[in-house]
């Protein structure tokens, strides 16, 4: 946390009569900008109401403990991977003269780890809006934010913030050079999200990029002027409700990621059986190199049909998700 400043503007409380709290959030897909936003350009993140993370904290008298489908037992013996729920819950504790409060945090989930979809930062969202809730006070959205990227550093190192923002944003978001604004939509959104199956490596994909700037930087420099001009378009066809077009750019926009090095087989295979299957457009989500694709329907009756197809080609999970227009 920034501390300090930031801390001075509440004045924390024990809880009174709270023994219990409950904090929830989603998951989240880049629907546009992944990897090029290291390099400056624009990056457009919508939410995925639908796969959901809900955290459950209950004082106790013994030793806090940890309950979650990856570990069950004391907090203090939580494995590594788990450190950045860990991080969550001692920063939300701590922010709210609750350090010595030992409580029960169980934590249930539909987002898949290592897909792209923002799990680390939504167990943080989740963990934190649940000690609010604890100690009945209401956070800031910049105080949330703070607490989350606590643990976000934790499981990334130098988050530059895209999740800890989507995991709890109900609009689609742009976001450019650490600013983040909600993005008008003028119509409905209905994405098929498909599992590869394979945990995506991040770090593996953006040392991909680095090699190709490294290596070829007219061409790296030509790609990253493309996705950049396409976030930008995207933006304008989302504002008007012209989805084909975010479509067509979703495609396009695939294309280059792969030229970076960034898709693979698995992705290249679901996001043509995604567009046989009546999709308007499909592309990566996330790191790459595995994870998930990420498809627009035009409708809930095709995203049923790419659904299917999508399982047929191998998709080892699906999920259908939809965003409402946002003025």
């Amino acid at each position: 946390m920034t501390g300090g400043s930031l801390r001075s503007s509440v004045e924390p409380r024990r809880p009174a009569t709270q023994s219990r709290g409950v904090g929830r959030s989603h998951g989240k897909a880049i629907l546009f900008g992944e990897h090029a936003v290291v390099h400056g350009a624009p990056a457009i993140v919508v939410p995925v109401p639908a796969l959901t993370l809900t955290a459950h904290v209950t004082v106790t008298d013994g030793p806090s403990r940890l309950e979650s489908s990856l570990y069950s037992g004391p907090v203090t013996a939580a494995p590594d991977r788990l450190g950045p729920t860990v991080a969550a819950l001692q920063a939300a504790l701590g922010w709210f003269d609750l350090a010595d409060v030992n409580v029960a945090l169980r934590i249930s989930s539909d987002i898949p780890a290592s897909r792209g979809l923002g799990s680390s930062a939504a167990t943080g969202a989740a963990v934190v809006a649940a000690i609010a809730d604890l100690a009945s006070r209401e956070l800031t959205p910049a105080e949330r934010h703070d607490l989350i990227q606590t643990s976000e550093r934790v499981a990334h190192g130098a988050p530059s913030g895209i999740d800890a923002h989507g995991v709890v944003s109900t609009s689609p978001l742009w976001f450019h050079g650490g600013t983040v604004e909600k993005l008008p939509t003028g119509a409905e959104l209905t994405f098929v999200l498909a599992d590869t199956g394979v945990a995506g490596s991040t770090r593996t994909a953006v040392d991909a990029v680095r090699r190709v700037r490294e290596t070829e930087p007219d061409r790296f420099a030509g790609i990253l002027a493309r996705l950049t001009a396409i976030a930008h378009a995207a933006r304008t066809a989302l504002a008007t409700g012209d989805r084909a077009t975010v479509g067509s750019l979703m495609d396009e926009s695939h294309l280059h990621l792969a030229a970076l090095g960034v898709s693979g087989p698995e992705l290249d295979t679901l996001a043509a059986a995604a567009r046989t299957a009546g999709a308007l457009g499909a592309k990566l989500t996330g790191g790459g190199l595995g994870g998930c694709l990420l498809a627009l329907a035009p409708d809930l009756t095709t995203a049923e049909h790419v659904a299917a197809e999508l399982r047929a080609a191998g998709a080892t999970a699906v999920h259908t998700s939809t965003t409402e227009a946002f003025a």
